[in-house]
This record gives C-alpha cells, structure tokens and sequence, in this order.
C-alpha cells in the first residue's frame, strides 16, 4: 500500500490525502509512515530521517518530576478515557500551530482504533478530574506516540513516564516519538536513523494483536527504573 519508507525524501511529506481506514493507518505505521501537518495546515504522510525515540531503559525523571511523582497528587488509568485524552489534545494549542491539526474525521479514525484495540491513551487524575495524558498506537512491541497535552504542571510528563512503565510491564522495546523536541528530550528521547528504526519495526511491530489494556503502572516502579537527572 506504501512506497519502501527507505526511498522517501526524510525532511518534507511524501504525499497529501491522509487516508484515515483502520487498516490504512495500522499498515502505515507498521512502515514507519504517520500523518502529520505541514506548514500549510494540511495533513500530510511522513517518514522523517532521524527518527526521535525513546527506549524505556532510557528514560529521564528530573529531580522536580520525582518531586511531583512522590507527592502522589496524581492518579493513572490506561483506556479509562481515550476519547477525553485526545479531545483535549485537540483542543490543546501548539506554538508552531495557528489551530488543531486533530481534525473531526482523525478524532473518529483513533477511536475506531481504539475500540478495535490498537490505539491506547495513559490518563493523568488529580482530584478526579482529567489534567493530562498521552495517546497512541500500539503494534507489537512498539508504542507509536501520536499526543499529549497537560492541563496542571508536568501531568503530561507524568503520563509519559507512567506510560512507558506500564510498556515495561508488557515487555515493550520502544517509544515511537516521531521528530525530536525539547519536552521528550528532557525525558531522554533520542534520533536514531530512520534505517535503524525500520530495522526495528521489522524486528518488533510486526504482530497484530489488539485489546483494551488493563493499568499496570506504579508510581515508586516507574522512579526506580527511571534515570535521575536534572533538577
């Protein structure tokens, strides 16, 4: 259905027309593609070269994060609310956005993904109402990252690191962070070339079980695991 990922051009989109069918997107990401918006506003394909990941053993946990983790002001839900995660990705401003690129027709593709078991959301909880989380894909072993948004002070860093304990617990091997940024560098998100990622893929993406997940997380787990950095 796509061109061999490794021909694509690595800095700019290789087509225009998102296909938003179930089984579109799973084979797209399956190939290292993602929709993605381009400076026109208009959603494109993308196989960016690098490729900005995450690996679990990776990841950072700033002092202030570890802080706000231990306070335990926070409570965590995996599927509890997909539908509430990416409303308020939709609704959350980006600085390199003039709007939302989580179009109608996206929000309903993701949750057909959902209910058909391949896309997942981690909640952040505090005094029970939703302040942050993270949305995605899963495929194998590999956690496509598509989101995230915060409405109280580090919710969504909170939600990625409580994200990828809960990918520990299923013996996932990566975070697919898409392009690189400042947010996920601080949590130790990488580049690696978009010929290593695919290898990856190959390697772990290939299985297409699906499912509702159940919440393995835990707060004091996911601070051991994770590195001590920062302030």
């Amino acid at each position: 259905m796509f061109p061999d990922p490794r021909t694509l051009p690595g800095d700019e989109p290789f087509a225009y027309g998102v296909n938003y069918e179930s089984h579109v997107l799973i084979d797209a990401y399956a190939h290292g593609i993602f929709p993605w918006p381009y400076d026109n506003g208009e959603v494109y394909w993308w196989s960016p070269d690098p490729r900005a990941v995450l690996f679990p053993s990776e990841l950072h946990v700033s002092r202030s994060l570890r802080r706000t983790l231990n306070r335990g002001h926070f409570r965590f839900s995996v599927d509890r609310d997909f539908r509430g995660v990416i409303a308020a990705c939709a609704r959350t401003p980006r600085n390199d956005q003039g709007g939302t690129w989580i179009t109608d027709d996206m929000l309903a593709a993701y949750l057909d993904l959902h209910n058909a078991g391949y896309a997942h959301s981690l909640e952040t909880w505090q005094d029970g109402k939703l302040v942050g989380g993270i949305y995605g894909v899963a495929l194998g072993k590999v956690f496509f990252g598509e989101s995230m948004f915060s409405h109280a002070s580090d919710a969504s860093k909170a939600a990625l690191v409580m994200l990828v304990d809960e990918m520990r617990a299923r013996d996932f091997v990566l975070l697919d962070c898409q392009v690189a940024s400042a947010h996920l560098e601080s949590l130790g998100s990488r580049e690696i070339s978009r010929h290593s990622f695919l290898e990856l893929l190959e390697a772990h993406a290939q299985s297409n079980e699906a499912g509702y997940w159940e919440f393995h997380g835990d707060p004091m787990r996911a601070l051991d695991a994770g590195r001590k950095v920062g302030a």
